[in-house]
């Protein structure tokens, strides 16, 4: 017997699972019944449909979460073409603190309570970066896709735009005018780094950076080079390891460059992984951080300041990109016409 919908705005989640019959597996119909609207309504509200009210989504949407409904996905794609599925491709990594936990999470936190779900598919560096690309659009298997680690000709964001299929990226590139994406300016990072370091009194940096095929790590590169040459500083960028590499191929590289170079008294670091790294080799030549030679970090995780208080630290807000991501992905969703959303991060410290 269908309840009355007034009535069932007004039940809590644990009364909705009780109205659910036992052994009975929720669907449509389960939510009709105790919403007490007809299945085509709730099935246009779950899918968002313009001509259904914000009040009846509302109360669809919590009695699907209250019951555990699970919708069939072969069934949506036969009958919308969508499979209310948004996969997030991110590399395969074995650095606990990189930032792609972070990024995940805040995507899935967005997502939470619409009609989207968020699956996971991991790519490996020993393999082609557009093949889980190329799979998701031939399979048609999400509606959108989000990824990071752009190049500036990101031959991804070419496949995709090609193909016109729905995407956001966290990274510019040289497309960036025609598709979404979320991008913390690495340039504005790297000027900053040197003004603050410059102000120390340091005058030789040596600087860690992401493999250089990587658009943001090219936007570090020119900051770097720019600000170090109008301050008349001298800098040094590895080419025998980037903030990729083991963090014993990274400590062992920068105990090596001490050695050769004991005039360097600034390393600049692009993950917490590197900035650790780099301290554990500085401290065993019995180097005192932050008087001695400094150690300029940025991090995704706020974690760098309990290792060693003297580390001069800035903070990439990974969570507000992969909230921006998520909402950018459903935007392109919603409606395909409208211009994409596109959002520069600026540093905090940017003028100091």
């Amino acid at each position: 017997m269908k309840q009355d919908a007034s009535k069932a705005a007004k039940l809590s989640d644990e009364d909705f699972l009780e109205l659910v019959n036992p052994g009975e597996t929720p669907t449509l119909k389960t939510i009709a019944r105790i919403s007490g609207l007809a299945v085509p309504t709730v099935s246009r509200a779950l899918g968002d449909a313009h001509d259904i009210g914000v009040d009846t989504k509302k109360l669809v949407n919590r009695i699907a979460n209250g019951i555990g409904y699970v919708p069939n996905r072969a069934g949506l794609r036969l009958r919308t073409g969508r499979t209310n599925v948004i996969s997030l491709v991110i590399p395969a990594e074995d650095d606990a603190l990189n930032h792609a936990s972070k990024l995940t999470n805040s995507i899935a936190q967005e997502l939470r309570g619409t009609q989207y779900h968020l699956n996971i598919l991991p790519w490996f560096a020993d393999e082609d970066p557009l093949r889980p690309i190329k799979y998701i659009v031939e399979t048609r298997s999400a509606d959108a896709v989000i990824f990071n680690m752009t190049e500036p000709e990101d031959k991804r964001v070419a496949y995709l735009l090609k193909h016109g299929f729905p995407f956001a990226t966290h990274g510019r590139t040289t497309w960036s005018d025609k598709h979404a994406y979320y991008d913390y300016d690495n340039t504005a990072f790297m000027r900053v780094a040197i003004r603050r370091l410059a102000a120390r009194g340091r005058k030789n940096l040596l600087a860690i950076l992401p493999p250089l095929n990587q658009n943001y790590a090219q936007d570090m590169a020119n900051g770097l080079k720019a600000e170090s040459r109008l301050l008349k500083l001298n800098y040094h960028i590895s080419k025998n390891v980037n903030s990729d590499k083991p963090a014993d191929d990274i400590g062992h590289w920068v105990a090596h460059r001490l050695e050769q170079s004991p005039e360097i008294d600034a390393v600049i670091c692009t993950s917490s992984k590197v900035a650790i790294a780099a301290i554990v080799s500085i401290e065993k030549r019995g180097l005192e951080l932050g008087t001695d030679i400094d150690v300029y970090g940025k991090e995704s995780v706020p974690i760098l300041k309990m290792f060693r208080k003297n580390i001069i630290v800035e903070l990439e807000d990974i969570g507000a990109a992969g909230k921006y991501l998520a909402n950018a992905v459903v935007h392109r969703l919603s409606d395909p016409d409208l211009p994409p959303l596109q959002h520069l991060e600026i540093p905090k410290n940017i003028a100091g």
